[in-house]
């Protein structure tokens, strides 16, 4: 029998919603609870890869930095098909921090997830280099770019694994603490429909995601970008954007797979942050997501500290 138990942290996907992992990593080490195993799909890769090696603190600088502007500098659109951001930012940040460090050779151990594109397998990324495991995870179908990894194409882990418990006990947690973004998905609170509007606040959503994301298209480009049809009397003031399309369906499957994943593998405790309105590309609302986190944490704060103790005197 083994003398001490393993602790494995799980952290899961939501793009931007994933900032909150920061806190929720910031206020369990703050309890003492330290994992030996950290695993993520998604935004909950790349903020377990930067606190398996070490920089945590500068991926929170980071995004606390971070504005519209600043968000859409680091969007390297692109024309080559696949998505329409190749993703690159992910590879700069690590290699202007870090070394490109095998996955193997860090401490706590990592794993992160993909999902293999043609097959649909879902693809546990435990060795070889930490910046293409991320970028992998990390590539949400219709916006990012796959990448190619070991002759595979893969695409983003929360399609087949939002939270992968299965991937942390099988490097040996014997006790798992899980962080779910998705919250309770029916309860979630309803964004205002456009009709709902004033009249200014109409024209400002007409300029959407697509139209402010033109302005960072190469010169000559932007011009052919199709404008966004004025809002009138006789038109659907309700009709969803693409992005809002691309996140609801998103945040729909990857709740429906995190749910009937944890049914069969749960977890000793699932926190769940509550970052219901935080949207898919809110990269910019970093503070209030990661403060997030740390109240989710709190919240469950009796609990947590029960589990140490547990671990503490087995």
């Amino acid at each position: 029998m083994r003398k001490e138990k393993k602790i494995g942290l799980v952290l899961g996907a939501g793009a931007a919603k994933g900032w909150a992992h920061i806190g929720v990593i910031r206020e369990l080490v703050r309890l003492g609870f330290e994992p030996d195993i950290i695993c993520g799909t998604s935004m909950g890769a790349l903020v377990g890869a930067s606190y398996a090696t070490g920089h945590l603190e500068s991926l929170e600088n980071i995004a606390n930095s971070l504005t519209r502007t600043r968000v859409l500098r680091y969007f390297d659109i692109s024309f080559l098909g696949g998505g329409l951001i190749e993703g690159r930012w992910i590879s700069d940040f690590f290699r202007r921090n870090l070394e490109d460090t095998a996955i193997e050779r860090v401490t706590p151990k990592f794993g992160a997830v993909a999902t293999e594109l043609h097959s649909g397998r879902e693809t546990w990324l435990t060795s070889g280099s930490i910046i293409d495991a991320v970028r992998a995870s990390i590539a949400i179908p219709g916006l990012v770019i796959p990448v190619k990894f070991n002759g595979q194409w893969l695409t983003d882990g929360a399609l087949v694994n939002p939270l992968p418990v299965s991937l942390c006990r099988a490097l040996g947690a014997d006790v798992i603490i899980g962080v779910s973004l998705s919250g309770d998905f029916i309860s979630r609170p309803n964004r205002i429909a456009k009709s709902e509007l004033t009249e200014m606040d109409q024209k400002t959503a007409q300029s959407n995601w697509l139209k402010w994301l033109s302005h960072g298209l190469p010169f000559g480009l932007a011009s052919d970008v199709t404008p966004v049809p004025e809002l009138d009397s006789n038109s659907d003031r309700g009709r969803p954007s693409y992005l809002d399309v691309l996140s609801e369906v998103f945040f729909i499957v990857t709740n429906f797979v995190a749910r009937v994943r944890l049914a069969a593998d749960p977890v000793d405790l699932l926190i769940a942050a509550k970052v219901e309105d935080i949207g898919l590309m809110d990269f910019h609302r970093a503070r209030e997501t990661i403060d997030a986190g740390h109240q989710s944490v709190i919240a469950e704060q009796d609990k947590i500290e029960k589990i140490c103790d547990w671990i503490s005197n087995d």
